[in-house]
C-alpha cells in the first residue's frame, strides 16, 4: 500500500471525463481539480482500489462522485432497462450522505444515471419506494442499510464500486461491525475506494482486509493549517469561557461562527447561554435526531441561526464553503483534531478566522498543538477574563511564536483576500 501516484499542475478540461459530466461541473463555475482529486481521479478511472488520505475541505467527495459517474454513465449509457445498484457509497451520518447525494445529483444532472440516499431516523416508506422502482448508486448510514437489506429491499450482488467515505468517523462511532457486514454482502470482484481525514492503524487494517493491492493517495498532511486561515488564542479563565464568547461576538460582531465544545452537554449549556444574551445560537450533537440536526444545519446555512455549537463528530456532516469563523471554545486533546476543526474556515480559497480558548486545564492541550502545526499563532493578551491570580506566569505558558496584546483584528490577512481560482469541491 506504499504506492503513491503525482501529477503536475492540470485543469479539469484535462482529465478524461465524459463532455456531459464536464458539463455539469464547468457551470458550477470550477476549473482546477484540488490535489486529492487530481490524483485520486485517474487511480479511480483504471479501476484499482484506491486508499485516499486528506483532511476535511479537500474535497474528498467530488473525487470518488465524479469517476464513479464517468464510469457508470459509460456501463449505462441512456438505456432505460431496469436499474441495479453499481455503486454504493456508505458513510456514518445523515449529514454526510444528504451532501454526498447533493453532489451526485449535481455531477451527474447531464447523464440518466440515478441516486439515492437512504438513512435512519425517518420512515423507510419512500426509500423503499424509489428501491423497487430501481437505481444505479445508494448512498446509505449503516444501520439502515442493513435493516433494509434484511428485509429485502436493498440487493448488492451486481455492484461494481464499494465507497467507504469517514472511515476514521465510522471506526469512532463504532459502526466497524456494521461496515464488515455490509462488505460481505458485495461482489469480491468489486473496486474498493476507502476515504480518510485519518490513517490510525485501525484504518490500515480495513484496507487490508478489504481492498486488493490498493494505490495510496495522501494530500494536505494532518499537521498542516490552510495558509489563509489566521489563527488566535485566547487564555482565558474556564469559567469566564462563555462570557468572553459572547464578548467576542457582540463586539467583534461576529456572525456564521462554529463553535466546538468537547461534551454534547457543553454544547447545549453554551447555547443556552447565548440564548440568555439574545445571541441566535442552536447546538448540534448526537444525541438529537437526524431530523432535529439536519433542521439546525439547514437554519445555520440560510443564516437564520448565526451561531451553531457543536461537537466534533456532528460537524463531519457541516460542508460551507464560506465560513468565516471557527472558535474552540474547549480544545481538543488530540492535536489533529484542532487541524481538522480549523479546517472548516478558510475554504475555495477564502480567508478564515480561527480562535481558541486555552484554559489553565489545557495549557498541555495547546503545547502538543503547537508541537504539532509549527505555525505562528497570535495570542491576543488584552481581553476582560484572562487567567486569574495563582494561573502560569507568561513565562509559564504554552510558548507562542508570536505575541501581541491588543484587541482582535478587524479586517482578515492578506492570504485570505487574494483572488485565487476556484476549485471544485
Amino acid at each position: 500500500m506504499s504506492e503513491r501516484f503525482y501529477f503536475f499542475y492540470m485543469l479539469f478540461e484535462d482529465l478524461p471525463i465524459s463532455k456531459s459530466i464536464q458539463r455539469a461541473v464547468f457551470e458550477e463555475g470550477y476549473t482546477q481539480p484540488t490535489p486529492i482529486q487530481e490524483q485520486s481521479i485517474p487511480i479511480i478511472l483504471a479501476g484499482r482500489d484506491l486508499v485516499g488520505c486528506a483532511q476535511t475541505g479537500t474535497g474528498k467527495t467530488a473525487a470518488f462522485a465524479i469517476p464513479i459517474i464517468h464510469q457508470l454513465h459509460r456501463m449505462v449509457g441512456s438505456s432505460n432497462k431496469a436499474k441495479v445498484i453499481r455503486t454504493l457509497v456508505i458513510t456514518p451520518t445523515r449529514e454526510l450522505a444528504v451532501q454526498i447525494g447533493q453532489n451526485f445529483d449535481c455531477y451527474g444532472k447531464y447523464t440518466n444515471l440515478t441516486q439515492l440516499t437512504i438513512f435512519g431516523g425517518v420512515s423507510q416508506v419512500p426509500q423503499v419506494d424509489v428501491l423497487r422502482k430501481g437505481i444505479d448508486i445508494l448512498i446509505a448510514t449503516p444501520g439502515r442499510l442493513l435493516d433494509l437489506h434484511k428485509q429485502g429491499f436493498v440487493n448488492l450482488d451486481h455492484l461494481h464500486t464499494l465507497v467507504l467515505d469517514e472511515a476514521d468517523q465510522m471506526l469512532d462511532m463504532g459502526f466497524v461491525n456494521d461496515v464488515k457486514k455490509i462488505v460481505k454482502l458485495t461482489p469480491h470482484n468489486r473496486q474498493t475506494l476507502l476515504f480518510s481525514a485519518t490513517m490510525p492503524i485501525a484504518i490500515r487494517e480495513l484496507a487490508e482486509m478489504f481492498l486488493r493491492d490498493p494505490a495510496s493517495v495522501s494530500v494536505t498532511p494532518v499537521s498542516s493549517t490552510a495558509e489563509n486561515v489566521e489563527q488566535r488564542v485566547y487564555f482565558v479563565d474556564k469559567t469566564e469561557k462563555r462570557n468572553l464568547l459572547y464578548h467576542l461576538i457582540r463586539n467583534e460582531k461576529l456572525s456564521d461562527v462554529l463553535v466546538f465544545t468537547r461534551t454534547k452537554h457543553g454544547a447545549d449549556n453554551v447555547v443556552k447561554a447565548l440564548r440568555k444574551r439574545g445571541v441566535a445560537s442552536e447546538a448540534i450533537h448526537g444525541d438529537k435526531s437526524q431530523n432535529a440536526r439536519q433542521r439546525v444545519l439547514d437554519a445555520f446555512k440560510n443564516k437564520e441561526v448565526g451561531v451553531l455549537v457543536a461537537t466534533d463528530i456532528a460537524a463531519r456532516g457541516i460542508d460551507i464553503d464560506q465560513l468565516p469563523y471557527v472558535i474552540n471554545f474547549d480544545l481538543p486533546n488530540i492535536p489533529e483534531t484542532y487541524v481538522h476543526r480549523i479546517g472548516r474556515t478558510g475554504r475555495a480559497g477564502n480567508g478564515g478566522i480561527a480562535i481558541s480558548f486555552c484554559g489553565k486545564d489545557e495549557a498541555p492541550y495547546w503545547k502538543d498543538i503547537m508541537k504539532l502545526i509549527k505555525v505562528d499563532v497570535t495570542t491576543i493578551s488584552d481581553h476582560p477574563y484572562p487567567w486569574q491570580e495563582g494561573s502560569p506566569t507568561e513565562e509559564e505558558k504554552p510558548q507562542q511564536n508570536s505575541n501581541r496584546s491588543g484587541g482582535a483584528h478587524k479586517s482578515r490577512k492578506s492570504a485570505g483576500s487574494k483572488q485565487n481560482k476556484k476549485r471544485w469541491y
